[in-house]
C-alpha cells in the first residue's frame, strides 16, 4: 500500500539534463572564439602586454610582461580541472584578447563570463557585444540558466558595458579580494537568467546589425 501524500508536501522537480557546454570555435561576423590552445600562446602575449597600466590598475591579477608564463600556467590548469574554458578572442585575423567561462557549475547550471581583455585597439567597437553575444548564446543553448558577471567596482567601462548588455545587478560584495598589488578590492555581481536572454539576445543582436550597417 502507498504512503499518502501530505496536502501541501513539495513534489520534487524533474532533474535537469547535463549540460551539453564542450569547447568549440564559436564565430560571427565581427569575432571568432577558439578555445585557447599552445598556438594562441604568443598572440596573446602581445595582446596583454600593449596595454600596460590597465593589469595594474583594474585586474586582480596581471598577465603582462613577466606574469604571462604564469598565468598561462594556471589558465591551463584550470582548464584541465574542466571548470573553465577560455577562449582566443581573433578579430581581423589576430588574437586581440582573451575571455573566459568560469567556475562552470555542471550540477547547477551555472556558470561566469570573464576574465575578458581586449587590447585597446579593440575595445568600444563591435568586439566585446559580439563576443558576449556569442559566450551568452552558447551558455543558454547549452542548458545553461544563470550567467554571472563579476565587475571590479572601479572599473567604470566594464560596469557600463554589462549595463548595457541588460545584465542585472545583484549587489556589491564590499572588500571582496584583494587583487595582486594589494588594493583590496569592492566586487559587483550581475547576471542573466535564462528567461532573461531572449530580452537580451534582442538587445544584443539590434546593437550588431547596427554595427553592420555602418560598415556596409
Amino acid at each position: 500500500m502507498s504512503e499518502p501524500v501530505l496536502a501541501g508536501a513539495p513534489t520534487l522537480a524533474a532533474v535537469p539534463p547535463p549540460l551539453r557546454l564542450e569547447p568549440r570555435p564559436l564565430e560571427n561576423r565581427f569575432v571568432r572564439l577558439e578555445p585557447m590552445a599552445e598556438t594562441h600562446r604568443e598572440g596573446l602575449r602581445a595582446a596583454v602586454d600593449a596595454d600596460q597600466r590597465i593589469w595594474t590598475e583594474l585586474y586582480p591579477y596581471s598577465w603582462a610582461n613577466e606574469h604571462f608564463d604564469p598565468a598561462w600556467a594556471k589558465l591551463q590548469a584550470d582548464q584541465a580541472r574542466g571548470d573553465t574554458v577560455a577562449y582566443a578572442v581573433i578579430a581581423g585575423g589576430e588574437v586581440v584578447g582573451i575571455t573566459t567561462f568560469y567556475g562552470i557549475d555542471r550540477a547547477n547550471h551555472v556558470l561566469e563570463v570573464g576574465g575578458t581583455y581586449y587590447r585597446p585597439g579593440a575595445r568600444g567597437g563591435a568586439v566585446n557585444p559580439a563576443a558576449k553575444r556569442l559566450m551568452m548564446g552558447e551558455a543558454f543553448d547549452s542548458g545553461v540558466r544563470r550567467v554571472v558577471y563579476r565587475v571590479d567596482a572601479l572599473n567604470a567601462r566594464s560596469l557600463a558595458a554589462v549595463t548595457k548588455l541588460g545584465a542585472v545587478q545583484e549587489g556589491i560584495l564590499r572588500q571582496d579580494r584583494f587583487t595582486w598589488t594589494g588594493r583590496i578590492r569592492d566586487t559587483v555581481i550581475f547576471s542573466v537568467l535564462a528567461d532573461e536572454w531572449p530580452a537580451v539576445r534582442e538587445r544584443l543582436d539590434a546593437r550588431l546589425a547596427a554595427y553592420s550597417a555602418a560598415f556596409t
